[in-house]
């Protein structure tokens, strides 16, 4: 035993311990409550079990509300309209957050179905089927295989459904 320090009796933690408690508990009377604690966060949430590939309505989904910093980041879905018409990429749990990594937009271009492959170059617009050989939403870059050629060929994916080739 070091010199100059005794060892903590019985006696001691005894007398200490009403101390102890009194001073928590007025320090929990005379601290303010933290704001962010107090704030409930009401995310969308699916009402039942959503599996992937399954396009998400309205009436799959409920308000739920969560406490606490966990889910006010930007990785959270936030608003019903920005799901409704989604496609779940993952399963999606009931009464869980969704995180935005878990839906995708529908796809615009189907696999193997065909196309209308458009190239454009200045006043020259040259148009023509392909088969897609992979599936897209509008923006995405997709592989197609031209119908009358067999060769395959890259584009990027409109809104409109077409796949425009070449370059822009």
């Amino acid at each position: 035993m070091a010199q100059g320090f005794r060892p903590v009796t019985y006696a001691m933690r005894g007398f200490l311990a009403p101390w102890a408690c009194a001073l928590l508990c007025a320090c929990a009377f005379v601290l303010p409550a933290s704001p962010a604690a107090a704030l409930d966060l009401v995310l969308p949430v699916p009402r039942a079990t959503v599996y992937p590939g399954n396009v998400i309505t309205e009436d799959m989904l409920v308000d739920r509300a969560f406490r606490g910093s966990d889910y006010t980041g930007p990785g959270y879905v936030a608003t019903r309209e920005s799901i409704v018409g989604k496609v779940a990429r993952q399963t999606l749990l009931p009464n869980t957050p969704i995180a935005l990594g878990g839906i995708r937009d529908p796809f615009t271009v189907q696999q193997g179905q065909p196309t209308v492959v458009i190239f454009q170059s200045g006043g020259l617009v040259i148009s023509g089927t392909a088969t897609s050989l992979q599936s897209g939403s509008a923006g995405q870059v997709i592989s197609l295989r031209n119908v009358d050629s067999g060769m395959t060929i890259r584009g990027i994916v409109q809104p409109n459904g077409t796949v425009r080739v070449g370059m822009p």
